[in-house]
């Protein structure tokens, strides 16, 4: 039986850079899956349904909480995001690692429901890269690009609570780095718990004598 895949959960500021270190993750190494999101946000030029997102509107969506059919969602500048539950079990079930592309709010809630997950906060390596990297984009007005910085300072109260910080600099670096810690976490005792009971079973003999 395969060994269970990790839910790693990625977040990071607006503009940090996730989406393209996630795509360059997954193209380098197999064992990935990215698991697509359900939001109530326009697709952006280029995004497809059911690759980027599932694009839904807000009753669509809100009858998916209703009805217990997401993992986590939240409300995020003025749009829902959320994540949809039965290809995460799925997946996880046959091995992968899932990856969640989610912001903060989302993820402290996939931590409180599933203890094991591994949560990591993406960030570029100062403010002013911050700020660059949104303008750079040139997908939102001045107007939204101030309102995702203001959401960036608010969201850095909350990093203590990931197990990770990968400063997103150099994208072949960050990419073997973010591999390498998804792999120490495999051997973190929370991961190991059916190697623990098993081990422990063995060893009873030697407590009892029995050797």
């Amino acid at each position: 039986m395969a060994q269970k895949g990790i839910l790693i959960v990625v977040s990071g500021f607006s503009g940090a850079g996730k989406g393209t270190l996630m795509k360059k993750l997954l193209s380098t190494y197999d064992e990935y899956v990215l698991s697509v999101s359900m939001t109530t946000r326009a697709p952006r030029e280029g995004e497809k349904e059911g690759v980027e997102y599932f694009f839904t509107d807000r009753d669509n969506f809100e009858k998916a909480i209703e009805n217990n059919g997401l993992i986590e969602y939240a409300e995020y500048c003025g749009n829902y995001y959320g994540t949809p539950r039965r290809y995460v079990e799925e997946q996880l079930d046959a091995g992968r690692n899932v990856i969640l592309e989610i912001e903060i709010q989302g993820a402290l809630k996939v931590k409180q429901r599933f203890p094991e997950t591994l949560l990591l906060f993406v960030t570029p390596p100062n403010a002013a890269e911050l700020e660059k990297r949104l303008k750079y984009r040139g997908t939102e007005d001045e107007e939204t690009i101030a309102r995702r910085l203001a959401r960036a300072y608010e969201e850095a109260e909350g990093i203590e609570a990931y197990d990770y910080i990968v400063v997103n600099d150099n994208l072949e670096e960050c990419v073997r780095e973010l591999h390498c810690l998804v792999n120490a976490s495999r051997r973190a005792p929370v991961r190991k718990t059916e190697f623990i009971n098993n081990i422990r079973d063995e060893l009873k003999s030697f407590a009892k004598g029995e050797c």
